[in-house]
């Protein structure tokens, strides 16, 4: 019997049902019904603003880099983990990493993991944080040297400034 208003959508292979009512998609997950906060348009919205380049925090650190007359390359396609700044003369890499998404150890932001599908988010954090690591890895087996800034750090300027240009003028 059809319900007006009411849509569902079944996976069976995958094990989820979501159903739609009024415009609120209401998910039905291992035996625990989640309520989205908002409707199914905003949601969308909101994700896909969501970027993974060019963000404030790294928009920043590139004003900072290019007003003390450093030049870079963007998001190196061939290197591991497709880094924010990339310093080929030097060898060296910068990322800024959002503390939510990259699991920034001992920073408010990092430390949060969302109170619904705390399963989902841990796996899915943690493997953002274990792909970082690997990435970071690898670059220094290609001989090149890492900078991490994390988002947090961004806001004194002093001290950010002082850590990036300790790390692309020393020589090693």
């Amino acid at each position: 019997m059809a319900v007006p208003g009411v849509a569902a959508f079944v996976d069976e292979m995958a094990g989820w049902t979501i159903v739609f009512v009024l415009g609120q998609a209401v998910d039905w997950r291992r035996g625990a019904l989640v309520v989205d906060t908002v409707g199914v348009a905003t949601r969308s919205d909101i994700m896909s603003r969501v970027r993974s380049k060019n963000t404030g925090p790294e928009m920043l650190v590139r004003r900072l880099v290019f007003a003390a007359g450093y030049r870079y390359r963007l998001h190196g396609k061939k290197l591991p983990g497709k880094p924010d700044l990339v310093f080929a003369g030097r060898r060296k890499v910068i990322f800024v990493h959002g503390c939510f998404w990259h699991l920034h150890v001992g920073c408010v932001l990092g430390a949060r993991i969302p109170k619904s599908r705390v399963e989902f988010w841990t796996l899915k954090l943690e493997g953002n944080r274990r792909r970082d690591e690997a990435n970071r890895v690898a670059l220094a087996g290609l001989g090149w040297k890492v900078l991490t800034l994390w988002e947090c750090e961004l806001a004194d300027r002093d001290a950010l400034c002082a850590k990036v240009y300790a790390f692309l003028d020393d020589p090693g």
